[in-house]
């Protein structure tokens, strides 16, 4: 199996920057893309952002488009999210998955089946 290991998250002031890390380990051969979901309480959870692991592809949910980036090094089997114009709205948990399968559903949180124990970004107003 992988495992993830988000990192980079905490409090930032609405309009500054922040960037998470999440670190691949075990196995990841079968790895088809990575994914950035975020959660805030009492809401679902919701996608963010995906890259394809081989040819890297991109995906944005629509709140990030423009302002957030996703980028991976495979040397370090790590994936990053560059979130960049923040504001409060963006205040969530955010998770980070490994989708291993090719079906269709990349803004789908069914679709990826392992995740990392996730990182709290806040965004003050």
């Amino acid at each position: 199996q992988v495992q993830l290991v988000e990192s980079g998250g905490g409090l930032v002031q609405a309009g500054g920057s922040l960037r998470l890390s999440c670190a691949a380990s075990g196995r990841t051969v079968n790895v088809y893309a990575m994914g950035w979901f975020r959660q805030a309480p009492g809401k679902e959870r919701k996608f963010v952002a995906a890259i394809t692991w081989s040819g890297g592809s991109t995906y944005y949910g629509d709140s990030v488009k423009g302002r957030f980036t996703i980028f991976r090094d495979i040397a370090k089997n790590t994936v990053y999210l560059q979130m960049d114009s923040l504001v409060p709205e963006d205040t969530a948990v955010y998770y980070c998955a490994a989708k291993v399968t090719v079906v269709p559903g990349m803004t789908l949180p069914s679709r990826y089946s392992v995740w990392g124990q996730g990182t709290q970004v806040t965004v003050s107003s």
